[in-house]
């Protein structure tokens, strides 16, 4: 039988290496969904495990050929339905991709898309370099995957985001071609910055099979300040104030809720009356670094903190830190929920905690806030109890509403998490007509046939 009359899976076997394909519907399961738990997931036609760029282009000129859609996968641990599977799809795992390595002489490092941000850390540390890029899920998330959304992370505030990183990838495009974009260059402005154009494109554009990202010298030991507020108002317009004088190497806020779910998981003696947290964080030069946090304290009680404390023990700070971490987590134990990652201007920062409150009040649901409040990006994390049906109405009624608050307030509906599949019905409101119509020209120049993660970002 000639190779293009068999069945896709076939030719799949056949063009890979053995064991790369999986068609067991029961072993494809722990494929069909990331940590948004997408109940519209569908199931996929076969799973393939890649290990390479070759591997990844067999994969896409067969599906080409056939016109079967492609959806890239890293670890899963997004948060918008960006790997979702599709009924009849093939789910291209890069989970198996991961290797790292380190240039210090350029500080540059070449990854492979499946390895995970805490191992980058932990290879540039080994030469006395950092990443510094780091969402909370640092630990488990790949860096296919923060590259794919544009991760940010609580370091951002002050050293940036993903992009700030990329220097260069190779991306197979939706006809299998190869391509690399940037190199291991500091500056390059030879055509037009396709690199950039990759990244946050969420699978739609191509597959990224290799990374190179800018390190830096590893970071100073930080001095931390926990400062705790009675209103909302009082700390929203701390983080205002400060972001105004000074640059903290992280400014992360938590309200009521979330502060309720970490004590009720960890049990360290979080104020669970306070309305607000914020954990402040400055790694400059040691004396710098106590200016800075005097100053940041003296804006706090000046906006009505109750209490502050501050310490230069690494230990103590990171317990601190890691309590914002896991507010996610603590905040799954409270039922079913609903994530968002809207962010606005930070001078709206306030108008928008306080929408989210009425929002929450007005539909008789808990949202907790968790936000990198230095740079505006919230986290409101709708609870519901899936059993309701009415409280599950109320709370995508809400959802759609914190989006559109965000929208009225000058923000955005995603500053990291994506868009993925859960927001993409309001991403026309975001960008407008005309904007709107520009991406899809760009998706259709570079996936004519829309194989490339059909339904996520785009309209399917």
């Amino acid at each position: 039988m000639p190779e293009t009359t068999l069945p896709v899976t076939d030719r799949l076997i056949n063009a890979l290496p053995d064991g790369a394909v999986i068609t067991d519907p029961a072993s494809m399961d722990a494929y069909r969904w990331d940590r948004a738990n997408d109940p519209s997931a569908g199931v996929p036609l076969a799973v393939v495990r890649a290990t390479s760029t070759e591997d990844v282009q067999a994969v896409v000129r067969l599906a080409a050929e056939a016109g079967t859609a492609v959806i890239p996968r890293g670890a899963g641990s997004g948060l918008s339905g960006g790997s979702s599977a599709v009924d009849g799809a093939i789910v291209l795992s890069l989970d198996r991709m991961r290797s790292i390595a380190i240039d210090a002489d350029t500080r540059m490092a070449v990854v492979q898309p499946g390895a995970f941000n805490a191992e980058v850390k932990a290879a540039a540390s080994a030469h006395g370099l950092w990443y510094p890029p780091d969402p909370s899920s640092f630990e488990f998330c790949s860096i296919g995957g923060n590259v794919a959304t544009n991760a940010g992370g609580l370091c951002c505030v002050k050293y940036g985001v993903t992009t700030d990183y990329v220097l260069g990838m190779t991306v197979v495009l939706a006809d299998g071609r190869a391509v690399r974009l940037g190199g291991p260059r500091v500056k390059d402005v030879a055509g037009l910055s396709l690199t950039k154009l990759f990244v946050g494109s969420e699978g739609t554009l191509g597959v990224i099979t290799e990374v190179i990202l800018r390190l830096v010298p590893a970071q100073l030991p930080p001095t931390t300040l926990v400062a705790v507020f009675p209103t909302l108002e009082g700390a929203t317009g701390a983080v205002i104030e400060m972001t105004k004088s000074t640059r903290p190497s992280m400014l992360e806020f938590m309200d009521r809720p979330t502060i309720r779910a970490v004590e009720a998981a960890t049990r360290m003696g979080l104020d669970v009356d306070a309305a607000a947290m914020l954990v402040i964080q400055s790694d400059s030069h040691a004396d710098a670094a106590a200016e800075e946090i005097a100053t940041i304290e003296a804006i706090c009680l000046a906006q009505g903190a109750t209490e502050c404390f501050a310490t230069s023990d690494p230990d103590e700070g990171e317990a601190f830190v890691q309590a914002r971490r896991m507010a996610i987590p603590a905040i799954e134990r409270m039922g079913t929920i609903l994530l968002e990652d809207v962010g606005v201007p930070i001078p709206r920062l306030g108008d928008l905690v306080l929408g989210i409150a009425e929002i929450a009040a007005r539909n008789e649901l808990t949202i907790a806030v968790l936000a990198h409040a230095g740079d505006g990006n919230t986290h409101p994390v709708l609870v519901f109890d899936p059993a309701d049906d009415a409280q599950r109405e109320r709370a995508h009624v809400a959802y759609g509403e914190v989006m559109a608050l965000a929208i009225s307030l000058g923000g955005t509906i995603t500053g990291e998490h994506g868009v993925g599949r859960l927001k993409q019905p309001w991403l026309g409101d975001y960008l407008g007509e005309d904007v709107l119509e520009l991406n899809e020209r760009i998706k259709q120049a570079l996936d004519p046939q829309g194989i490339m993660n059909p339904g996520a970002v785009f309209a399917g």
